[in-house]
């Protein structure tokens, strides 16, 4: 028997509980499993359709409507007991973190969304463009401390040329045997207009200069109301999905974000985790899902969600991608450690990167120090988990 099995028999929510026991009992454990060994046998060819038929017909996953619900419970131990089957089913117990470094090439960007503090005009005193020499002594200083992934993002600064993006995953990719973790979704647009090309061109050739896999960022939450209104001037959700679509079907895989707790509704946080799902379906890039709170010291929005928010935001990503997207990450960066520990209990299985390097965070006035394998590894033992280091791809380099 199982904690969600004894917790709902002390519950009185009987939707609540109903809702909860169809997922916990949908049968997906055998399709994670063919989802994982998928992921890490074709992760440069496109996905075989035959798997993508299997999710869409022996899955009949919550709705909205359920969704909604499940984000509305007020039972928080019923919610995570729930999700916390559902890891154990599809990701087991092992708790996995990658070894890494974020570098922002620019700060400089003509987005000016109201939930950012990292952004830059042109001409203010503090805005910069990092040379390909710097970003490369900040990779030979990541990979000097064991880092295996190098996440790159940066501003749409109009005054970079085409060059400069080529040349720095040339030179990295030269020098260094790191994943290349690189350029969201809206850079990937910015870059495919100095090229004057299309999505999935602009990805082919970033690919063959160096580039492996796109993170998620951008997304913040996949609805036009939302946008319009928190970044008017980056791109919508269809466009994000595009760039997202596109590079899956060329075999480059890619992780999908959310940022809540500042204008979305209830309504359109479970939107925006449905609308990953269906991306899902179609190739099965994503290796991961990474949900987090607005932080929103120095920006134009005000915050609005707790720590008890998150953690049912975990739960809830946890039970409506059963079956799709394997690896949930506790955000230990916005969170801190202990609440991204308790993650670990409300579905996620994954504690994301050590982060060597973190700017943009920091600048919306959160603490910011970069963690230890020891800290890592502490987290997991104190809840009887086992902990192992991992690569972008969710390969295990080492165990604990």
């Amino acid at each position: 028997m199982t904690n969600f099995d004894i917790i709902k028999q002390l519950s009185d929510n009987t939707e609540i509980t109903e809702i909860l026991g169809r997922a916990v009992n949908n049968g997906s454990l055998d399709i994670n499993n063919n989802i994982n060994n998928n992921i890490n046998n074709n992760i440069n060819n496109n996905i075989n359709n035959n798997i993508n038929n299997n999710i869409t017909n022996s899955i009949d996953p919550l709705d909205l409507g359920d969704g909604k619900k499940l984000l509305g419970c007020n039972d928080l131990n019923l919610l995570g007991a729930a999700a916390d089957t559902l890891r154990k089913r599809s990701a087991g117990d092992l708790v996995t973190f990658v070894i890494d470094r974020n570098i922002n090439y620019t700060n400089i960007c003509t987005s000016k969304c109201k939930f950012c503090a990292f952004y830059r005009e042109p001409d203010a005193k503090d805005a910069y463009v990092l040379s390909i020499e710097k970003i490369l002594e900040k990779v030979d200083e990541a990979v000097r401390l064991g880092a295996t992934q190098i996440l790159i993002q940066g501003g749409l600064n109009p005054d970079i040329p085409i060059e400069y993006y080529e040349k720095m995953l040339k030179e990295v990719k030269k020098k260094f045997n790191v994943q290349m973790h690189a350029f969201s979704p809206p850079e990937i647009v910015h870059i495919s207009k100095l090229y004057g090309a299309g999505i999935k061109e602009t990805i082919s050739r970033l690919h063959e200069a160096g580039l492996d896999s796109i993170p998620g960022g951008g997304a913040e939450i996949l609805d036009d109301r939302v946008r319009d209104s928190v970044s008017p001037k980056k791109i919508g959700w269809k466009k994000w999905q595009e760039v997202m679509l596109a590079a899956h079907s060329l075999g480059i895989p890619t992780t999908a974000t959310m940022v809540f707790g500042h204008e979305e509704t209830l309504e359109e946080r479970i939107k925006h985790i449905i609308r990953v799902r269906d991306m899902q379906k179609k190739y099965h890039g994503f290796t991961a899902f990474i949900p987090w709170t607005f932080q929103s010291e120095n920006t134009g929005l005000i915050g609005t969600s707790t720590g008890i928010d998150y953690l049912k935001m975990v739960a809830v990503s946890r039970i409506l991608l059963d079956g799709h997207i394997q690896n949930i990450q506790a955000s230990w960066v916005t969170q801190g450690i202990d609440v991204a520990q308790m993650a670990l209990d409300f579905g996620a299985n994954d504690l994301g990167g050590t982060m060597i390097e973190e700017n943009v965070v920091r600048a919306a006035g959160v603490p910011f120090h970069s963690k230890s394998i020891d800290e890592f590894i502490h987290a997991a033992r104190k809840l009887g988990r086992p902990v192992a280091k991992r690569d972008t791809l969710y390969n295990i380099i080492e165990r604990y």
